[in-house]
C-alpha cells in the first residue's frame, strides 16, 4: 500500500502546476543510441526561475535527441536549444487546462484507491485460504480483517489528502 502511495505521489508530481518543477520531465523518454532512456539519466535538469526549466545533457551529442523527445512529449512545452543546453519556458496555465489537469489528477487518485482495494482483496483471500487450511482460527481471521480494513481506510485518507493538495495547487492561480 505504501508503494501505491509513492506511485500516486510521483504521478501527481509529473503533472504541471503553475511553477517549474523538474519532476514534470520524469516521464520523458529519450532515444539515446537506439535505446529509450529517461531524460534525467542522461541530463541534469534545473529550475533557474519559477517559470522555466534548464536541461543540460551530460553528453552534448544527445542534445538533438533530447530536444526531439521534448517536442514529441505531451507536456506542451517548446524547447529552445542553444547548442549547450535546452531551455524551456513554461506558459501560464489557462483555467480550462487547469480543469483538465484536475480531472487527470482525480482519475489518478481513483486508480490509486483501486490499487489499495485490490491489495486488501488479495490479503482477505490469503486469510481465507489460511483459515481453510486450518492455519488460522475464525477469530484470528476476523481480527486480521478488521485491522486490514483500518489500514485500508488510513491509506484511502492519505490518497485523498494528496489529491486535495494537488487539486488546490492546480486550481489556485
Amino acid at each position: 500500500m505504501e508503494k501505491t502511495i509513492d506511485t500516486v505521489r510521483s504521478n501527481f508530481n509529473s503533472i504541471r502546476t503553475g511553477r517549474a518543477n523538474p519532476a514534470i520531465l520524469d516521464k520523458v523518454e529519450v532515444e539515446y543510441y537506439g535505446t529509450p532512456v529517461s531524460l534525467k539519466s542522461i541530463a541534469q535538469i534545473s529550475t533557474p526561475d519559477a517559470s522555466s526549466l534548464l536541461t543540460q545533457p551530460f553528453d552534448k551529442s544527445s542534445l538533438k535527441a533530447i530536444e526531439k523527445a521534448l517536442v514529441t512529449s505531451d507536456l506542451g512545452i517548446t524547447p529552445n536549444n542553444d547548442g549547450e543546453v535546452i531551455r524551456m519556458s513554461l506558459p501560464q496555465l489557462t483555467t480550462e487546462r487547469r480543469k483538465e489537469l484536475s480531472k487527470v489528477v482525480a482519475k489518478q487518485a481513483e486508480e490509486g484507491k483501486v490499487a489499495v482495494r485490490n491489495i486488501r482483496r488479495d490479503a482477505l483471500k490469503a486469510y481465507e485460504k489460511l483459515e481453510k487450511d486450518k492455519k488460522l482460527s475464525e477469530d484470528n481471521v476476523k481480527d486480521l480483517s478488521s485491522d486490514l480494513q483500518k489500514l485500508t481506510d488510513e491509506y484511502m485518507k492519505k490518497i485523498d489528502t494528496l489529491f486535495k493538495q494537488k487539486e488546490k495547487e492546480l486550481l489556485t492561480v
